[in-house]
């Protein structure tokens, strides 16, 4: 269910979670520290972003927040839309 908010331009990064249980894919991405959303928020948007790129690259997306029926609220951002790569890890590390 959408909650009454628009999409906007955030920044988000992709990061290894220290708990996965009940968690797709060993990396994930999140908000950054400093931003209007805690890094705690899960962020729904294209796989490229954890596959394609090393941990800890940083990324503009569209996205809005939303929940889930019976779940908790998360960032979603389509698939399909463009990002922008803001930087990446010295030293890379996938």
């Amino acid at each position: 269910m959408a909650l009454p908010s628009d999409y906007e331009w955030i920044e988000v990064e992709s990061f290894r979670p220290a708990q996965t249980s009940g968690l797709h894919g060993k990396v994930h991405v999140r908000p950054v520290a400093g931003g209007p959303y805690p890094t705690t928020l899960h962020v729904e948007c294209s796989k490229s972003l954890s596959r394609n790129y090393p941990v800890g690259t940083r990324f503009r997306i569209r996205a809005k927040l939303t929940d889930r029926e019976g779940g908790g609220q998360y960032l979603y951002s389509s698939w399909q839309w463009a990002f922008e790569v803001i930087s990446t890890p010295t030293g890379g590390g996938r």
